[in-house]
């Protein structure tokens, strides 16, 4: 591609190999791609109230893909295009993304309806990339109305995904009593529903415990949204058990949003969250890649302190002269 002019254009008509190409080229932190970047998201279309961003996060080994994979089909069949960002842990070598969830879903992976892509982290945090609401932009221009956003599974730091999607899943693993006390509160209060996972084989019976525990947990909680009550349901995603209920309880909570103005409110609240913290990561990502500008700065606070060291000395030699004299 020789222009971003170009690149948008067959992204836009739904290229799969430019899609990656921009999704590539927003997730570098090399000076160079920084302004092509800026020139390609300033020009994406803006989006449309049709879509939708559903963030997924839970603890490892609760099942994300396996979840992922069955949900993906319903969401297909339901005649919508459907997109992943997998967001996996980054490799301290090469900066890419190391777990691949893309190999977990086999079944999506080959429907001409879904793209997948794994992400790196990057060492974020908040369990997204640092360039994840940029690559929901990029998919949704390019005619995916259904983003979901599948988080590393780090702990209550993955709430950052809250900044970017209109609904919040959270899955869960039966157990309760002691483990109740002592799942991650922050992400509970914030779920939009609660999946308890797994509800299959021996697990069944704990699964519908575990589900009563939440439920009564709930009642305690405030929901995020005014007038929606947080639903907990139990599904086997590996049978695809219980997943027709999960969607319809996400159309639900999406028609609740729109009914109450919440939607478009969210996501310009959303915008604004992310414009600053962009902002905040190209200083940062400025500060890393300049090198001499750094040693610039390094000199001159060792300057600054060579002289503050001579001002302090002189002044105490002139105190023990006054003295002596």
């Amino acid at each position: 591609m020789n222009s971003t002019g170009e690149l948008l254009s067959q992204v836009i008509k739904g290229d799969r190999k430019s899609i990656a190409k921009a999704i590539t080229l927003v997730e570098s932190k090399k000076p160079q791609d920084r302004a092509l970047a800026d020139d390609l998201l300033n020009a994406l279309p803006e989006p449309g109230e049709n879509t939708l961003r559903i963030g997924i996060s839970g603890p490892p080994g609760v099942g994300k893909s396996t979840f992922i994979e069955a949900i993906g089909q319903k969401i297909i069949e339901d005649n919508n295009r459907l997109a992943i960002l997998a967001v996996d842990p980054s490799s301290t070598i090469t900066g890419g993304s190391i777990l691949g969830d893309k190999t977990r879903m086999d079944i999506l992976s080959k429907s001409d309806e879904t793209f997948i892509r794994p992400s790196p982290s990057s060492g974020n945090l908040g369990g997204v990339g640092h360039a994840t609401k940029d690559s929901v932009q990029i998919l949704e221009s390019a005619g995916f109305s259904v983003i979901l956003i599948e988080t590393l599974g780090v702990g209550q730091a993955e709430t950052e995904v809250l900044e970017m999607t209109d609904i919040y899943l959270v899955l869960l693993s039966p157990g309760g009593g002691d483990e109740l006390q002592g799942i991650k509160r922050g992400i509970i209060e914030l779920a939009d529903i609660l999946i308890v996972n797994k509800a299959d084989g021996n697990l069944e019976a704990t699964a519908k415990s575990t589900v009563l525990d939440y439920k009564n947990a709930m009642k305690l909680q405030k929901p995020r949204h005014e007038n929606w009550s947080v639903p907990v349901l139990s599904i086997s995603a590996l049978k695809s058990k219980g997943i027709d209920e999960v969607w319809e309880e996400i159309l639900n909570l999406k028609n609740h949003l729109h009914s109450n103005n919440i939607f478009i409110k969210n996501r310009s609240s959303q915008d604004e969250k992310w414009q600053k913290k962009k902002k905040k990561n190209l200083i940062i990502s400025m500060m890393e890649s300049e090198d001499e500008i750094l040693e610039k700065i390094e000199k001159k606070i060792i300057e600054s302190d060579k002289q503050l060291l001579k001002k302090f000395t002189d002044w105490i030699k002139s105190i023990f002269k006054s003295r002596n004299s």
